[in-house]
């Protein structure tokens, strides 16, 4: 969908990613330039991945990608898992 995207994220934001057992999906490009995302794997849901987004894919997104000027990290839980918490909170609270 986005093939310049995707190369530069597996050149150099995939393989540090994947060393901490994560990735990342890209979701949109909007027209105004923002990239949105969500990192999956070990890295979804991480108390670092505001620092991740910061340090690591703002910086080499931005710099290589002229068309992308923000990234933004778009944090998605499953329907799976939004399913789970409902039964445990009607559980409870029956």
């Amino acid at each position: 969908m986005y093939p310049e995207i995707e190369e530069v994220l597996d050149q150099y934001v995939r393989p540090l990613l994947r060393a901490h057992g994560g990735d990342m999906e890209v979701l949109e490009l909007t027209d105004d330039g923002v990239l949105r995302f969500r990192l999956r794997g070990r890295c979804a849901g991480c108390p670092a991945a505001d620092l991740t987004t910061e340090d690591l894919i703002r910086a080499e997104v931005t710099q290589r990608l002229p068309q992308v000027r923000q990234v933004e990290l778009v944090y998605k839980v499953s329907e799976e898992l939004l399913q789970q918490a409902r039964a445990i909170l009607r559980d409870h609270y029956l």
